[in-house]
This record gives C-alpha cells, sequence and structure tokens, in this order.
C-alpha cells in the first residue's frame, strides 16, 4: 500500500513528530511506501475562503487543494497525526479537512455517511493526548470524539476500515513517551488493507 501520513503540529521536535516518523517506519518494515504532509512545515493555508465555497469541487478548485487531493489519491491508507487540542483537532487539521475534502469531490450529502466519492482507504487517526486514558474515557470524551470523527466526517472520506489510536499521557515519563511510540509503530506495521468496495 501507498500510506500518506498528514501531520499536525508546528515544532519539528514534538512528540507528534515523534510519532509520525516512528509510524512511517512501521508502515515502510510492513512493506508500504510512504509519503509525508507536514501541514506546517509546507506552509498549507488552513483558511476557507470564497474562492473554497465558490468551487464545485470539479473546477476553480484552488492549486493548493488540487495539491493535496493529488497526494489523497495516490493513497490505500491515510493517518492523521495531530495533539488532541481543547478535545478537538487543532486549526491547521481542520482547515486541511474543511478546504481539501470538498463538496463535489469527496461528499455530496448523500443520506449514507458510509457512501464517499472517493474509493475506499484505511484511515487511522493517530492523536497525542496529555491526558490519562480514565480522563478521557471515564467522563465520555473518547465515545464523543469517536462519534464525532470515526462514525461521523470519516465515513464521508471513504476510510474503510477507519479507527482511532488516542495516545494517553503524551506529556508523562519517559518510559510512557517510549512505549507510546512503539504502539505508533505497531499501528503502522499492522495497518489493514482497505475494504474492498
Amino acid at each position: 500500500m501507498h500510506v500518506l501520513t498528514v501531520l499536525d503540529h508546528p515544532n519539528p521536535k514534538s512528540f507528534s513528530h515523534a510519532a509520525a516518523h516512528h509510524f512511517m517506519m512501521g508502515a515502510e518494515a510492513a512493506g508500504h511506501t510512504t509519503e509525508l504532509a507536514d501541514l506546517h512545515a509546507e506552509g498549507f493555508n488552513p483558511l476557507w475562503t470564497m474562492a473554497d465555497n465558490e468551487s464545485d469541487g470539479h473546477s476553480n478548485v484552488p492549486s493548493d487543494v488540487v495539491r493535496e487531493q493529488a497526494r489523497i489519491a495516490r493513497a490505500d491508507a491515510i493517518c492523521l497525526i495531530f495533539p488532541l487540542f481543547w478535545w478537538g483537532m487543532p486549526a491547521m487539521t481542520k482547515g486541511w479537512v474543511d478546504r481539501v475534502w470538498s463538496w463535489g469531490w469527496a461528499y455530496d450529502q448523500l443520506g449514507d455517511p458510509e457512501q464517499s466519492m472517493q474509493r475506499n482507504r484505511s484511515g487511522l487517526l493517530l492523536i497525542p493526548a496529555g491526558a490519562r486514558s480514565d480522563e478521557v474515557e471515564g467522563k465520555g470524551y473518547r465515545a464523543a470524539l469517536d462519534t464525532c470523527w470515526t462514525q461521523g466526517t470519516f465515513g464521508f472520506f471513504g476510510f474503510s476500515p477507519r479507527r482511532m489510536e488516542l495516545l494517553y499521557g503524551s506529556k508523562g515519563s519517559e518510559a510512557r513517551r517510549k512505549a507510546l511510540l512503539e504502539q505508533s509503530y505497531t499501528c503502522g506495521l499492522t495497518l489493514p488493507p482497505p475494504t474492498p468496495a
């Protein structure tokens, strides 16, 4: 498979960057080819504008969106890596989702969120979280994120299979961080193929 990793963190020394590196190493060890979209390093513009709004998904598409859609077209699997930020996505990831997975290209408001205008791709959200698992799961935050992202948004993208992997305690001890990087590597190594359409 060809695996696209979309990374959102402004600091190249961040744990998110380390997680992306280990994930990609795991994918390569499994025999996959990899591609990195480092949104901050590449200067992606997350602002949804009139140019985006006026496009029908096929014509008048902004050039930076066309570039990202070409990356997606090459990919059999996509992993989004971003830190859990105020119980949501950081602005760069949200802007990438809003602008790139556009109306007329990714979806057209079909009644079934499992249907997408895109072919099936294996999808993974790999999300560093400073909080502990009991803090996130015990209060229902994980279930809410799963409903919003895994069952909602990414169904329109044709991610099948798809899952969310939270890297709990990513601001913890060195031993904890090492274990999370090993978990990231394993996610790449065991990434499943897309579900046949």
